[in-house]
């Protein structure tokens, strides 16, 4: 072990001559929040008191007590038990466990680190889940002498679930298998079998001893064989900050202060993303609209803030927004809803059925909800999918959820602190589970509705006709293809249909307009406007197109079809080469100006989930075609479609 101290005469003669320097210093260090998980025994506490020890983290009276509770509770024959610094209850002593998640701080010149040291029961595998939710990284512990456990797959599968990108593998305990190298290979070759199911960009190895100190804080001398660098030195240097989300602002409103009649601001948490004095901003679900006037804390007013500092929002307008509510960009919305499929990590002893209505608490929000359907659960041995009736403690599955008002959100993967909710029992208060929101898959509704490529009944057999699609478009003498026109309403998409429509017609092409609001008031005449709906809107409108292609005739669609992911859906659906993404660029104030009357019952809450108002529409990211309509009329745009498509 070494016992290189200039580090720390280094410290103390900046503090000695420049404390402020040295407060500086420390300062402008970034922050690493990690995870140490596997299964029991590998070694987590133990890893982290040699962290601390060997880094020089620990207080002489700490490191005092330690040696002396050694003698009545370690684990090791040595005079110091490392995993004592960690394992503070007194069961956790007394049984050689970790039961409780602990949490550790230490610093080095190059960074300063959050420890979370979780239990490797399965009993507590509630604990692990709630420690990794706010953790760049994870530490997989692998005892080398018994190799992958079934609780190092379900922790490491948990880690993948909750977002973390980067996993270091720390195979431990290599002093107890003579350091043998064959060992630690075949060890890794088996988590790597494992591992390629997981979505996990960041996978690093290494062999340790955390007992021995060996590639903790410095290089073995014992593994010559191992050429990486140490532990520390990794977590030192590994690059998390690209893997935070400084794009999307979400600042969830969490309380109201108007502490005087001339001051009304909003405080809150900056979730994610970057807010800035003059930004113009949204208030959702309202879809209320105005510019920020200033940005304040107790000590002061700034010019922005960004994710995680706690300020006070005020805006130039008297806009209504209370706890719940969000505060985003204008062009840059999440989704507006009550309905969602999630990944639930159950933490009850009693089991999760389908119809169970609870509280969902999400950012600022606590909104009744009911989990509606479970669609399956994971075996964590083999990442497989299986039948799920119900799902028992630390059982891990996708649910659909419906949520009693209306809730802001992103998908997990894209933002984690709005796409993470918990679930809470409405009598005893007890959290439940722990859900991470997915983005929506083709097909996949909330009512289990039928799949774009599955069908719901397994007993259909699809008849073929015996005119082919290609007699069809020969007898027609034309190509048939699917027009699909994307964008805002009152965007000009219904007028450029009818007036494309007009045009092939008129060259002897055939031709049917599949318009938004007419499919609204007939197939689709079911349906609301929550994202579930929309999306079975987009479906069925796409296989009517498909039905039109095979029969030879050009589908010309305009629909809102806010949501990128659908309108992908839609394109599989028709078939890529037959489909034309159409996107009608129209501002949003042309939009206006055009129905008043319609955008001001969307604004005043008279019409719930409207698209660009107080729902969210995603523009195209590579429409085939982009049309301009404040600049270009439907008609020249007509003409622009068929000499682009003929």
């Amino acid at each position: 072990m070494s016992e290189d101290t200039s580090y720390i005469n280094k410290d103390a003669q900046l503090i000695e001559n420049d404390i402020e320097g040295y407060l500086r210093q420390h300062e402008q260090k970034d922050m690493l929040r990690f995870l140490t998980a596997g299964s029991v025994d590998d070694g987590k506490s133990t890893l982290i008191g040699r962290l601390l020890y060997d880094s020089k983290m620990i207080y002489e009276d700490q490191l005092a007590a330690v040696v002396k509770d050694s003698a009545v509770h370690g684990t090791t024959n040595d005079d110091f038990d490392p995993a004592l610094l960690t394992d503070g209850l007194k069961a956790e002593r007394e049984q050689g466990i970790t039961i409780d998640v602990a949490y550790r701080y230490f610093s080095t010149d190059k960074r300063n680190f959050i420890i979370c040291d979780a239990p490797g029961h399965e009993q507590y595998t509630r604990n692990m889940a709630t420690g990794a939710s706010h953790c760049d990284l994870s530490i997989i512990l692998i005892d080398a002498r018994h190799g992958i456990m079934p609780q190092t797959k379900r922790h490491s599968f948990i880690a993948s679930l909750l977002g973390i990108k980067h996993l270091v593998v720390c195979v431990n305990k290599m002093d107890i298998v003579d350091y043998s190298e064959d060992i630690y290979r075949q060890i890794r070759k088996d988590y790597e079998g494992f591992a390629a199911k997981l979505e996990v960009s960041d996978i690093h190895f290494m062999p340790i001893s955390a007992l021995k100190g060996d590639n903790v804080v410095d290089r073995s001398e014992n593994m010559p064989w191992f050429n990486g660098e140490p532990l520390l030195s990794y977590l030192e240097n590994v690059q998390v900050a690209t893997d935070r989300n400084l794009i999307d602002l979400r600042f969830p409103v969490q309380y109201v202060l108007r502490p005087d009649l001339d001051f009304r601001g909003f405080s809150g948490t900056v979730a994610s993303g970057i807010i800035r004095k003059g930004d113009d901003i949204m208030v959702l679900p309202s879809g209320k609209r105005s510019k920020v006037k200033s940005i304040v804390t107790f000590e002061d007013e700034h010019d922005e803030a960004f994710a995680p500092m706690a300020v006070t929002v005020t805006l130039q307008d008297e806009v209504d927004a209370s706890r719940g509510d969000m505060l985003v960009h204008v062009n840059n919305t999440p989704h507006v809803g009550n309905e969602f499929d999630a990944m639930l990590v159950w933490m009850s002893e009693a089991p999760l059925r389908a119809g169970t209505q609870l509280m969902l608490k999400s950012t600022s929000n606590l909104v009744p909800a009911t989990v509606e359907s479970l669609r399956y659960q994971f075996d964590v041995n083999t990442l497989k999918r299986l039948p799920a009736e119900d799902l028992q403690l630390n059982a891990i599955g996708r649910v659909a959820i419906h949520t009693h008002r209306p809730l802001c959100f992103d998908s997990y993967a894209r933002n984690r602190n709005t796409g993470s909710f918990v679930l809470i029992d409405r009598l005893t208060n007890a959290t439940l589970a722990a859900g991470m929101i997915l983005n929506r898959e083709p097909g996949q509704l909330t009512h289990d509705a039928p799949q774009a490529s599955e069908p719901k009944s397994k007993n259909i057999s699809c008849h073929k006709s015996q005119v082919t699609p290609e007699e069809r478009a020969q007898r027609l003498a034309q190509s048939p293809k699917t027009i699909w026109l994307t964008g805002l309403p009152r965007s000009g998409k219904s007028t450029i249909a009818y007036a494309l429509e007009r045009k092939l017609f008129d060259e002897g092409k055939f031709a049917v307009v599949l318009d938004g609001e007419n499919l609204r008031a007939t197939v689709s005449a079911d349906l609301g406007f929550s994202a579930d709906d929309r999306r079975e809107n987009v479906r069925r409108a796409a296989a009517t197109a498909k039905l039109l292609n095979e029969a030879g005739v050009t589908a010309i669609v305009a629909s809102v079809s806010p949501y990128r992911e659908d309108r992908r859906m839609a394109k599989s659906v028709v078939g890529e080469e037959t489909f034309t993404e159409v996107f009608v660029s129209t501002p949003l104030d042309v939009c206006k100006s055009r129905d008043p009357e319609l955008y001001e019952k969307a604004e005043n809450g008279e019409i719930k989930l409207f698209s660009g108002v107080t729902a969210p529409y995603e523009t195209p990211e590579r429409a085939d075609i982009t049309l301009d309509t404040e600049t270009t009329d439907a008609d020249a745009c007509a003409t622009l479609l068929t000499e682009t498509l003929s």
